[in-house]
């Protein structure tokens, strides 16, 4: 194995704890010794120990003189847990290849320097593309201080998301709803528009077979006008409703002591200052579920980074069934907000679009 092969061992590592680590990024580790690994470890929860640590600690007596291979660089502050560059002096370790730059201005290049300083070998850049990727959420939060914004969509082929009666039950297939499950997961928020929880009256948990980490569910609702037999209301996850100044926010919180209402100071929720706040608070990745007038409303403030469509195999037809996308649409093509196509999977018998918003040049 070469030093590329190890880096890909400790990217799987960091890429199988996506969406479990918040506030934290993901991270993985590998330690080797004269070509043998000595220790292995992965980042698995805020306040527990990171990668770097479980995998010196797995690697014992071996870590003196080994090669240490880590995802993102070694932390050199003192938070939750000590700093990982300085165990990584203890060890003796001879060299440590680091994936990427932690951007965290708390970090941002002083591991780096300590494990230099005390006469560590470090190479910095392998598979640096793929690391970025892995913790892109947590890179774009810690640059902008807002959330990363994934929109989802579930639709027929004719980009139709309900009846015109508001019938959305069931547009895609089961597999293809157990895939939205595991997005849910690797975010820390979910947020639909008052509509959708009137008219579907969903739950916004993580159903799987292991019983995922449920996302803070965020919905908004200018006047806090939710019915009370609505799923969002119970506690079985935690729940932020946002309104407009102009609620009655302390009648509501007498009824609903348990969830969380954000006034945004606002008659009504412009999206920019809605990203801000919730930045503010700490959330780092929001997926957005719609339905069509809040897609609109992330669409027309170029207020995302990424699009899941779901599409089925089904046509509705009719100018009366619930476009994906609401709103108005811009008088010139040239208007229109380009996105980059990612990727297309076929989940069951759907298909799954996903798609970027284009940086401009």
């Amino acid at each position: 194995m070469n030093k590329h092969d190890y880096m890909t061992l400790a990217l799987r590592l960091a890429e199988s704890t996506i969406g479990q680590t918040s506030p934290n990024p993901s991270v993985g580790a590998v330690v080797v010794k004269d070509g043998r690994i000595v220790g292995m470890g992965s980042h698995l929860k805020a306040g527990e120990g990171h990668a770097e640590v479980l995998a010196l600690h797995q690697a014992g007596d071996h870590a003196e003189g080994a090669d240490v291979y880590v995802t993102l660089e070694p932390c050199a502050h003192y938070g939750q847990t000590p700093p990982c560059a300085k165990l990584l002096i203890e060890k003796k370790v001879k060299r440590v290849y680091i994936a990427t730059v932690d951007p965290n201005p708390k970090v941002a290049g002083q591991g780096i320097a300590m494990l230099k300083d005390a006469g560590i070998e470090v190479e910095v850049g392998i598979d640096e593309q793929r690391a970025h990727q892995i913790n892109e959420r947590f890179f774009y939060y810690i640059k902008n201080k807002r959330p990363f914004v994934t929109l989802k969509a579930a639709m027929t082929l004719d980009g139709k998301i309900a009846t015109k009666t508001g019938d959305s039950q069931w547009i895609t297939s089961k597999q293809a709803r157990e895939d939205v499950h595991n997005e849910r997961a690797k975010h820390d928020a979910i947020l639909v528009g008052s509509q959708t929880i009137k008219a579907d009256n969903p739950h916004l948990t993580v159903r799987q077979p292991q019983n995922g980490k449920n996302p803070i569910r965020i919905i908004l609702s200018t006047d806090l006008s939710i019915p009370a037999d609505r799923h969002i209301l119970n506690e079985q996850a935690p729940t932020w409703i946002v309104c407009g100044h102009d609620a009655d926010v302390e009648g509501f919180q007498a009824k609903y002591p348990h969830v969380k209402v954000i006034d945004i100071a606002q008659p009504t929720i412009e999206i920019g200052r809605l990203l801000q706040v919730l930045g503010s608070l700490g959330i780092q990745s929001l997926y957005v579920e719609g339905g069509s007038a809040v897609h609109a409303s992330f669409i027309k403030a170029k207020a995302f980074q990424v699009c899941h469509w779901y599409i089925a195999p089904k046509l509705l037809g009719g100018q009366d069934a619930v476009n994906v996308v609401g709103g108005y649409s811009p008088e010139q093509m040239a208007d229109a907000i380009a996105l980059e196509f990612e990727s297309v999977t076929q989940i069951g018998q759907d298909i799954k679009m996903i798609a970027r918003l284009k940086k401009e040049a």
